[in-house]
Order: structure tokens, then sequence, then C-alpha cells
């Protein structure tokens, strides 16, 4: 099996958990940090579908997983496949993505971890759009 590449995101917003696990959570508030994306989700349970839904420069989107793991205000973690990917839409080409959230200095540090990226230079650009991600997320909860 080939190598995959793990895109990696960290940092600190000055805000309790429960309030990064709100704008991690609510419709509303994601769409304000994730580019106007629409997620929708059937359960927040193990087993439950999320969905993306957007346009990105021009091109509509259809982005989709499956929660893995989720412990209110510690950790999400969920399957993802981007229709935008070029790849099909099997269970190979699914990645891994987690958001984890541990008490820091009077904030949260989130921690958003992108596993399965097919080269390294695909990983260091989702990394790059999760760290400009985080920076939005940040500004909005702690506003």
């Amino acid at each position: 099996m080939a190598e995959k590449f793990t895109a990696k995101s960290e940092g600190v917003i000055m805000a309790p958990a429960h309030e990064v696990w709100q704008a991690l959570t609510d419709p509303v508030m994601v769409k304000q940090w994730l580019y106007g994306t629409d997620m929708s989700v059937t359960e927040w349970k193990i087993g439950g579908e999320i969905r993306y839904k957007g346009e990105w420069e021009g091109k509509k989107y259809e982005d989709k997983g499956t929660i893995l793991e989720i412990e209110p205000e510690k950790l999400l973690v969920s399957t993802y496949w981007s229709s935008m990917s070029g790849t099909p839409d099997v269970p190979e080409s699914y990645q891994k993505v987690s958001y984890k959230l541990d008490p820091s200095g009077g904030g949260t540090k989130l921690t958003i971890t992108q596993e399965g990226n097919a080269t390294e230079e695909s990983a260091k650009h989702s990394e790059g759009n999760w760290n400009q991600v985080l920076q939005s997320l940040k500004k909005i909860v702690e506003k």
C-alpha cells in the first residue's frame, strides 16, 4: 500500500470547550468559518452522516463522511471524501479528519488532523487550508 501523508493544524482559541464545540457542530456557525459551506448531519452519533455542500471558485461541491468517534466538547472524528478530489466515491478514497479539543491556559487547544493524503504536497495544501480555517474559526468564537 502506498504511503499516506497527514496534515495537522493546531491553535489555542480563547474560549471554553463548549463554545468551540458549538462552532464545530452548529451548521450556522460552520457556514461562517468554512468558506460558506452548508453542513448537514443525520445524527451526532457514531455512524451519523455528515455532508458539506457549497461552491468553491465557481464549482459546486458535495463532500461527505461518517462519524467514527464523538465525545462532545473533546473529540470529533469522521471519514471524509470530497467531490472535488478527483477520486471515486469508494472507501479507499476516504480520508480521516479529527477535531481534538483540550483545555489550555484559559482557552481550548484545537488540533485538526487530516489523515490519508495521497502525497506530501497534498498534505501541505490541506494543512494550509486547515490553518486558514482555524484562524477563521478562532475569530468567530473569540468575538
